[in-house]
């Protein structure tokens, strides 16, 4: 062999030839006679791979560390069961001449381990057979099984945060292709070990089985060829196939203890000693309890008091050596009674001493104060931005306490769960506090840690809110609804039926508070969809259609061209609850363009059923305003000059004057629209429509700005009004 040849370069000589030496090894013992002094060292060497194989199962950090461990399984049992069949062979050929017919091991087996007496050896061996068959190799056996399902199903999501991580720039190509390959081995291995943990199970059987075949085919030789009576037989043969049961079922014990060990070990960067130990014996008051337990047992007349004082004494000592290694108490950090130091000055502190503050840089010491120390400062004391808050003034804080009657928590859980199902996504926490820089009676909402509206309440009276039309006027206190703006006023609760009977509508605190957060809720919602829930969505989508989200994430479409769509249907008051659509809507048009706008435009017509239900519901007459000709091809104009320049259609603009006159006459016709009690609906052409939109959602909000090819056939259209300038 020309070892220079390139064809043969990197060939591992060693790796190649292993598996065919192994292969006629196990042939071997299976089909020929084997000497006593082979068996010896066979079964020796099973005994020295089990210890082996279980100590390299303790000192792995994780389970990927011995990731070969179930081929190891699979070549161990295989070796196992030949040297069954070589020492049965022997153990049938020359076992009535006793002794060390079939080796030094199997005797010392059947002679030292139980004593020579046949009868002990089948309860030793049934005892370890029920360990293994039972407890162990069971346990370990729906372990794997269990951890192999959850693996396998948790693997999408995995890959979906690497791809999530990539996108955002959290992580790169390199380490991205790492932690899938880690990802895929970690499955396959989990994989593995469910098979081959059946493998143990039925080593554990084949054992029982080879000890019954072997004693009832020792006796028929023993007794038909060598003329031994029965207790002769039973004798030589039930020792010689105990002792091969033992030297068998023991590294088979060992294996399967070491299977558990690997399936239920957590990844971490400690050893299974050093997680123990870490885990268990931190805390000094377990072992406190456990010392008192056992010494009230050891002083009770009748228990042996020596091995319980013992043991007691043992876990004292051990709880104070952890107490003195884990001290509970900290020195107080010492507070300074003035405010923030000026600049290149100390602050002063309790003691009258000025004292030195760190410059801030990485790894500056404690400046210390008296006894005492102030620790430096570190991100941990940088509070995050709540998403959404809710500050209010003392007076309103009976609303928001259960134990004083109030019911705020659970009006804004139950708002929370209406938008998530209306619009899609599940809204997040609102994060209340409150806020003795406020007003008694006042409340501020907040989005991001900016305010964004407030209001004054009466939280010990009910509002009456005018909708438009009354029979009369009650007394209160004036004011106006803080989520619509329409005039109302604060009444007591005695005049509840009163005001109803006049047409008021009446609400408590409580709703009003929670209606306002709603409207902010629902008018904010694009801004409270991050990448999170888009990843969310993704892993609900996946569980149904895991083909569709492969097809459009992370390729052709990233997380974030995705997050930008979502949020322009949101700020056009469109629900995303039907994902799938849109996920197959963007499948089609995201190979095609990248645009966001041009993306949303066929997200749009995907749902265009959608919208119109949303409007008008199951009606199939739908009022709209329309644009004059001659002016919509002036918008028309306006938006391929913005593309041309290199912009979108949301970048066109108009003369101000122009804009102006639109602006009014839009808003005119859609206060009418709204006034005979129609939803205010604008019909322009696809090509303008987003520059409709964004022109108008600012002043006017609740008139909807469609395009021509979003109406669904099932709608007939009435054109109301025509605007121009």
């Amino acid at each position: 062999m020309d070892i220079s040849n390139p064809s043969l370069k990197g060939m591992n000589i060693q790796g190649n030839f292993g598996a065919p030496i192994l292969l006629l090894i196990t042939l071997a013992m299976m089909t020929l006679p084997m000497p006593p002094i082979l068996l010896d060292v066979f079964f020796s060497f099973n005994i020295a791979l089990a210890l082996v194989v279980l100590l390299v199962t303790v000192y792995a950090l994780k389970p990927l560390d011995f990731a070969v461990f179930p081929t190891i399984i699979l070549i161990a049992t295989l070796l196992r069961l030949a040297l069954n069949v070589a020492s049965t062979r022997v153990v049938l050929l020359d076992g009535h001449s006793g002794g060390d017919a079939a080796g030094k091991v199997i005797e010392a087996f059947g002679e030292v381990v139980i004593g020579g007496n046949y009868a002990v050896g089948i309860v030793v061996f049934a005892i370890l057979v029920i360990i293994n068959f039972v407890v162990v190799t069971k346990g370990a056996g729906r372990i794997s099984e269990v951890s192999a399902r959850f693996t396998l199903d948790a693997m999408p999501g995995k890959q979906m945060a690497i791809d999530a991580d990539l996108n955002a720039g959290l992580i790169d190509q390199d380490e991205a292709k790492e932690r899938r390959i880690e990802v895929a081995a970690e499955a396959d291995f989990y994989g593995s070990m469910d098979g081959a943990s059946k493998f143990v199970r039925g080593d554990s059987l084949a054992g029982i089985l080879i000890l019954i075949i072997n004693i009832i085919g020792g006796l028929i030789i023993g007794m038909a060829q060598h003329g031994l009576d029965f207790a002769s037989a039973m004798e030589r043969y039930a020792l010689l196939t105990i002792g091969d049961g033992l030297v068998a079922q023991i590294p088979s014990l060992l294996l399967s203890t070491a299977s558990a060990i690997m399936v239920t070990r957590v990844n971490s960067e400690e050893s299974m000693g050093e997680q123990v130990v870490n885990q268990m014996f931190t805390n000094p008051q377990a072992l406190i309890i456990t010392s008192g337990v056992l010494f009230v047992m050891g002083v009770v007349p009748g228990m042996p008091h020596f091995a319980f004082l013992s043991f007691s004494g043992l876990c004292g000592l051990a709880a104070y050596f952890v107490a003195s290694r884990n001290p509970q108490a900290k020195a107080e950090p010492a507070t300074s009674t003035a405010g923030p130091p000026a600049a290149g000055k100390g602050a002063e502190s309790t003691a009258g001493a000025p004292t030195p503050v760190p410059d801030g840089g990485g790894g500056a010491p404690v400046a210390t104060v008296g006894d005492s120390e102030v620790k430096e400062l570190s991100w941990d004391d940088v509070q995050a931005v709540d998403m959404l808050g809710l500050e209010v003034g003392y007076r309103i804080i009976p609303l928001v306490d259960k134990s004083q009657g109030g019911h705020l928590l659970s009006r804004i859980k139950g708002i929370r769960k209406k938008l998530s199902q209306e619009l899609g996504f599940l809204m997040p926490s609102v994060h209340i506090r409150d806020n003795l820089d406020l007003l008694p009676n006042a409340y501020r909402i907040t989005l991001m840690g900016v305010p964004i509206d407030e209001a004054e309440i009466h939280p010990d009276r009910e509002l009456a809110i005018n909708p438009g039309q009354v029979f009369g006027k009650i007394t209160g206190i004036e004011g106006k609804d803080p989520a619509f703006g329409l005039d109302a006023v604060w009444i007591e609760a005695s005049q509840k039926d009163q005001a109803q009977t006049m047409g008021y509508t009446v609400v408590d605190a409580s709703t009003v508070v929670a209606t306002h957060l709603n409207q902010v809720m629902q008018k904010h919602s694009h801004e409270l969809l991050g990448h999170e829930e888009v990843q969310k969505l993704l892993e609900q989508l996946e569980k149904s259609s895991p083909k569709l989200v492969e097809s459009i994430v992370p390729a052709p479409l990233s997380v974030s061209v995705l997050l930008r769509v979502l949020q322009n249907l949101l700020k056009e008051g469109v629900p995303i609850r039907d994902i799938r659509t849109i996920a197959e809507a963007l499948a089609d048009a995201s190979t095609r363009s990248q645009d966001p706008d041009v993306l949303t435009a066929t997200v749009r017509l995907a749902l265009s059923r959608l919208i119109s239900q949303t409007l008008v519901g199951v009606e199939e007459e739908l009022a709209v305003i329309t644009l004059q000709p001659d002016l919509e091809q002036l918008l028309l104009q306006s938006v391929q000059q913005a593309r041309q320049a290199g912009g979108s259609a949301s970048d066109a603009v108009l003369e101000p004057s122009m804009a102006d006159k639109l602006l009014k006459s839009v808003i005119e016709a859609g206060q009418k629209q709204e006034l005979a009690g129609k939803p205010a609906i604008l019909l322009v052409s696809a090509a303008v429509r987003v520059m409709m939109a964004r022109f108008i959602r600012s002043t006017m909000p609740t008139l909807s700005v469609l395009a021509y090819n979003e109406i669904p056939d099932s709608k007939q259209i009435t054109i109301v009004a025509t605007v121009g300038t």
